[in-house]
């Protein structure tokens, strides 16, 4: 259960900081429907869970293999947590709100997968920090944290697509600057967490 935990807690606090994705599904329900303001935040989610799901046990697979790999990637993905978490308490937020979204259905799914899988700079971290987290997992509790990030891309893409559409007024970049600030925290205690990991290993 507290890797489940772990797994939501880890997927919300990658997932609030204001990115491609989000930009996509912010700007979707600041102009379209609200049935099309969930078709997208499903479509979102399934490419997000899909990319989670392959960096996760790709970049797994490979560590198990090689003791002196997982403790490169320990290493490293922590360092790249640490980086995230910095960043993000730096930033001052902010949100582009003209972009066009109110294209076809069939262009709203090629959106989704090129702000998802097309992002070289999500692929790196995304590999780096899940496999990280994979190798300070306990054995047998590598389906329950990817099933908790799952989970919060879930609740993340259409919890935020329904708060945006109700509350479209009130979105200012000082919110945006306190939603940064504390994923930033979170961020930043894991990749101590993952630092702590690897020195374990040592």
């Amino acid at each position: 259960m507290l890797s489940f935990i772990q797994g939501i807690t880890i997927g919300l606090a990658s997932l609030a900081p204001i990115g491609l994705q989000n930009l996509f599904v912010i700007n979707t329900a600041l102009s379209q429907s609200r049935r099309r303001i969930y078709f997208t935040a499903l479509v979102v989610t399934f490419f997000d869970i899909s990319l989670a799901s392959a960096c996760f046990f790709g970049v797994s697979a490979i560590m198990e293999r090689s003791q002196w790999i997982s403790m490169a990637v320990l290493l490293i993905g922590s360092l790249v947590v640490l980086y995230i978490g910095i960043s993000l308490i730096r930033d001052k937020g902010s949100m582009e709100r003209g972009n066009e979204v109110s294209v076809p259905v069939l262009k709203v799914i090629t959106t989704a997968c090129v702000v998802t899988w097309f992002n070289p700079q999500a692929i790196i971290d995304c590999s780096m920090m899940l496999g990280a987290f994979r190798a300070s997992l306990p054995p047998g509790q590598s389906l329950r944290f990817i099933s908790g990030v799952a989970c919060a891309s879930c609740c993340w893409f259409f919890g935020l697509s329904t708060v945006i559409s109700f509350f479209k007024a009130r979105i200012t970049p000082k919110a945006l600057r306190i939603i940064n600030l504390i994923c930033g925290i979170v961020i930043l205690f894991y990749g101590l967490k993952l630092a702590f990991s690897f020195i374990q290993q040592l």
